[in-house]
């Protein structure tokens, strides 16, 4: 597949180029943090997370935490952001460009979700909950123009990058997350704020968000330009064939 030799290209913009053989490597891994321990789970997550934010190599984010998540960066390092000085800003072909505090956010009406994740490399996570504004209400009260087919989101990591179709975005199962298993998402795991489409691998649901920008076409993400596909439905996409998560 095309993804995998792409992927092994250098995208040097950090000086590690990070590729697909490298996230198959560890999947032998992902099972330690299915079987551990509530303690131990609990520890190991707390450690490669502490540890994740200070690796300048990025190689700790390769390995399974205690929840059977894996902590994955782009980006050498991730700036915090809290309610103090987190912003969400919409532009773009809309009528009424905004930015949202995260206390704006949470004041909007909130969806659950409870659906597994499936991650592109393997691993799965079932019966996860999310929570936050679908992001079809924050497009509403945008205006959408006419011209408008797709959306690009921007992350404050300064790197990740990604993509939907405006049709896509407007599920009822897409959210602008600010919870995630009932407990408000952490900086590892992508907070204050990321974004969570349910129906496609877990590439999508962009961490760190920053911007949502509507714009006329759609525009492939950050994995996306080295291989993998825009169009990622779980079990339909990128040569795999899992069970769909919704």
């Amino acid at each position: 597949m095309n993804a995998e030799r792409s992927e092994e290209q250098a995208h040097e913009r950090d000086g590690r180029p990070i590729g697909r053989r490298v996230f198959l490597g560890t999947l032998g891994l992902g099972a330690l943090g299915v079987v551990a321990a509530p303690a131990l789970q609990r520890g190991v997550e707390g450690f490669l997370g502490g540890v994740a934010g200070k690796d300048p190599t990025g190689l700790t984010g390769l390995l399974p935490n205690g929840g059977g998540f894996r902590y994955y960066s782009v980006a050498a390092s991730v700036p915090h952001r809290t309610a103090a000085d987190y912003r969400l800003t919409i532009d773009g072909l809309v009528d009424h460009p905004r930015g949202y505090t995260l206390d704006e956010l949470r004041a909007l009406p909130q969806t659950r979700l409870v659906k597994d994740v499936q991650c592109v490399t393997g691993w799965r996570v079932p019966g996860t909950p999310f929570e936050g504004v679908r992001l079809s209400h924050l497009l509403d009260a945008a205006g959408v123009r006419s011209s408008a087919r797709a959306l690009r989101f921007t992350c404050f990591d300064g790197t990740y990058t990604e993509s939907l179709t405006l049709a896509q975005a407007r599920r009822a199962d897409v959210l602008v997350a600010l919870r995630m298993q009932d407990k408000d998402i952490g900086h590892d795991h992508g907070g204050p704020v990321r974004l969570y489409v349910a129906p496609m691998y877990f590439y999508k649901s962009a961490k760190w968000l920053s911007g949502i920008t509507v714009t006329d076409r759609v525009k492939p993400g950050y994995w996306e330009n080295l291989g993998y596909d825009v169009d990622a439905w779980v079990g339909r996409s990128n040569g795999r064939d899992d069970e769909p998560t919704s």
